[in-house]
């Protein structure tokens, strides 16, 4: 296998507000593990949108 050199996506910088109980939360999930508060928050909302859009195609609208 051919080595590829990654590009980075590009990114737009958004600024949110999250409760402190779901900042602590997150926190501790990732605590010890390679992974940083971003990455989690953008895992979760991918889950989420796929989550989203299989019940809209499944008709659960």
């Amino acid at each position: 296998m051919k080595f590829k050199i990654p590009s980075i996506p590009p990114t737009t910088n958004k600024t949110i507000r999250f409760p402190n109980d779901v900042i602590e939360q997150v926190e501790r999930l990732i605590q010890g593990r390679d992974c940083t508060f971003s990455a989690f928050v953008i895992a979760a909302v991918r889950a989420a949108i796929a989550e989203v859009e299989e019940e809209e195609s499944a008709g659960g609208r």
